[in-house]
């Protein structure tokens, strides 16, 4: 991750934004910091942050996992939280696999012609065939 992360030097490409769309530069710091502030939000920030490490994870984006780490262990996060962050992230992760694999079943269902398409495996069983 180190090849990757330059928490320093990465930082110093910030001036792009400031130099090409400053107003919606300063839009979006405001909107974070409101967001992060530390009082007056129904959600304590320890758990903000352990959601936003969570959504880091869930994104792969080594720049808020960094951050939001950081962040949580500052407000009191443990690192139980914190490995229950990640479990909930990769719970999420997966389940949308599984949620978003049995559309490939169905999507797959609407290209198959008539005498292709079998029934779902839930459906009732139909009675055995008289002679």
């Amino acid at each position: 991750m180190t090849d990757y992360l330059d928490r320093e030097h990465d930082k110093t490409f910030t001036k792009v934004y400031k130099q090409q769309t400053p107003d919606i530069l300063k839009a979006f710091v405001q909107f974070d910091e409101s967001v992060f502030q530390a009082e007056g939000r129904e959600i304590p920030l320890k758990y903000r942050e352990l959601i936003a490490l969570a959504v880091g994870i869930t994104t792969q984006c080594v720049y808020c996992i960094d951050g939001h780490s950081q962040r949580a262990v500052k407000v009191g996060a443990n690192e139980a939280e914190l490995a229950e962050a990640a479990w909930v992230a990769t719970a999420i992760r997966a389940g949308g696999g599984f949620a978003h694999g049995r559309l490939g079943f169905k999507f797959g269902a609407d290209a198959a012609t008539p005498a292709d398409a079998a029934t779902p495996a839930d459906a009732a069983t139909p009675a055995p065939h008289q002679h």
